[in-house]
């Protein structure tokens, strides 16, 4: 349509433009709690028209408690009150009564950055407390989010309240490894991939850490092992982290500065440096080496030195947009349970190995579902679906060899029997092959007979296949003959034997049964019949 105008279509920044716009609703999404709790102009201009001070939240970079006083508490509808008792008297008796309550100065790291919001509690003078679920800010307000419904067992909290601020460390503690590493992982992709390499946007959570990034097409497993393998250099080799305010001029000045395009600083700005320190770096800020070191703008809480990440694994990388990818990790503990399930999956898939060839693929079918679904690193897993389709091959070529190798000697032994009946003047013969319940193998056999002895000999052969628990009866008859004997009754006196039914011409017929314990007898039962019939 687009070119019936003469325009063009913009493909590529359609696609930006996209991303972007989802990234500003989930950011816009971000500023409404639960119930309604919206944290947006109407409630930080009220905020500003009382000349409540903007949240000192200085305190977020240390794990301690801190005391505070709360200035305002927000309800749905953009509205404040004096107590968490009057929101929940405000509600009706709701089961779930959402509140954020300001403070003077808070611990708490408010979401941003990518980072995701810190919990904890809120404790009031009298002990009374109430549950965080999240922490947002806006306009240099720090927004504590919870249920005010919860404090109604120990007590309500009311604005003018000294309170004691308790972040949950324990969670903080599993985010901010997660977090560091984002910055290892821009780092690393750099080194493996090349300068084009930009941050689309990250998302740090207690459980992953999400970074989507730059790069036209897949990142192939041996770059993405290169990748994992850096991270993992990084956290054995304990590289420090630093981080410290500075002018924005001076921090744009460093060497190797990795910063978000598009995004506007503030100045002075918190420049996160692991390796080489922040004042090292500014020292010496042209100094080529500095490209070794991992250096960007960042306000989020992080590790001391990348050794108490304890572990990192790369789980998966894919694409979003178009020229832009996602990659989705771990560390600490979650890192290394997906190492050792990666270690342990490529252990049983070499166990496997070491089986027959004619037990390997049904060993392997389970153990492919179970890498399928595996969370394990990225790399390891592709190594591992490799590996299993290389020894898929080598069962699949094994049992051909196998089979080819069973033909044959079925239609020599076929022949050979053929040629004993025609030497001793019977018409038919009657024989057990060994080519499981392969159809073709059979037929080439009677056709070889057929070809060598023309109308001096029938046959019928059956054959087992004990592993799937199914038998082949096949019957051929010379046209010349078929008057007398037909082939379709023939294989179908065998087959009630078997436990099975068959179809076919007087010339040629075959059919399956399950009762693979009786060949004898139906081979027994067929000689009958084929005396009775010539």
């Amino acid at each position: 349509m687009a070119e019936e105008h003469g325009l063009r279509v913009d493909a590529a920044g359609f696609e930006t433009a996209m991303e972007e716009a989802r990234q500003k609703s989930r950011a816009a999404g971000k500023k409404t709690g639960a119930g309604g709790l919206r944290f947006e102009a109407e409630a930080t201009g009220w905020l500003q028209n009382q000349s409540i001070p903007l949240t000192d939240d200085s305190p977020k970079y240390s794990n301690a408690d801190v005391s505070a006083k709360v200035l305002a508490i927000l309800t749905p509808g953009s509205t404040f009150v004096d107590s968490t008792a009057a929101a929940v008297e405000a509600a009706g008796g709701a089961e779930s009564v959402p509140v954020g309550l300001v403070l003077d100065t808070t611990s708490f790291y408010a979401e941003s950055g990518g980072q995701v919001g810190d919990t904890g509690s809120i404790v009031g003078p009298s002990g009374q407390t109430v549950d965080i679920t999240d922490c947002q800010v806006a306009a240099g307000y720090v927004l504590h989010v919870a249920d005010a419904s919860s404090c109604s067992s120990s007590g309500h909290i009311a604005v003018g309240h000294s309170v004691t601020v308790k972040v949950d460390y324990g969670r903080r503690g599993q985010i901010v490894p997660n977090h560091t590493f984002t910055h290892v992982l821009n780092f690393a992709l750099r080194e493996v991939l090349g300068d084009h390499v930009d941050q689309k946007g990250s998302i740090v959570l207690p459980d992953k850490l999400r970074f989507d990034f730059s790069n036209n097409g897949p990142v192939d497993p041996a770059q993405l092992a290169k990748v994992e393998s850096i991270c993992r250099e990084w956290v054995t080799a304990d590289k420090a982290v630093t981080s410290k305010e500075v002018s924005l001029a001076q921090a744009k000045a460093i060497k190797g500065l990795r910063a978000v395009f598009g995004e506007v600083y503030p100045d002075p700005v918190r420049v996160v440096a692991i390796g080489k320190s922040v004042d090292e770096l500014l020292a010496n800020p042209d100094a080529d080496d500095n490209m070794a070191s991992s250096v960007e703008f960042c306000g989020g809480t992080h590790l001391i030195n990348t050794a108490q990440a304890k572990a990192f694994a790369l789980l998966s990388e894919e694409g979003i947009a178009k020229g832009v990818r996602r990659i989705v990790a771990v560390t600490a503990d979650d890192a290394a349970a997906a190492i050792a399930e990666g270690e342990r999956l490529a252990r049983d898939v070499e166990q496997a190995a070491a089986l027959p060839d004619t037990h390997l693929e049904k060993a392997l079918v389970p153990l492919k579902s179970a890498v399928d679904v595996a969370v394990i690193p990225a790399a390891t897993k592709a190594e591992i679906r490799d590996r299993i389709a290389a020894l898929i091959k080598r069962a699949m070529d094994a049992a051909k060899a196998a089979a080819a190798a069973n033909k044959e000697a079925a239609t020599a032994a076929a022949v050979a029997a053929a040629d004993e009946a025609v030497a001793a003047g019977q018409g038919y013969v009657v024989l057990q092959l060994q080519v499981g319940v392969d159809p073709k193998a059979v037929t080439e056999a009677w056709g070889v007979i057929e070809k060598k002895h023309g109308d001096k000999v029938a046959a019928l052969f059956v054959s087992v296949d004990e592993v799937e628990g199914k038998a082949l009866a096949y019957a051929g008859v010379p046209a010349a003959v078929s008057s007398k004997l037909k082939a379709n009754e023939w294989v179908n006196s065998a087959l009630a034997v078997l436990g099975g039914k068959g179809g076919g011409k007087p010339t040629a017929a075959q059919g399956q049964g399950s009762n693979v314990d009786k060949a004898a007898e139906a081979l027994q039962v067929a000689e009958q019949f084929a005396s009775m019939k010539l």
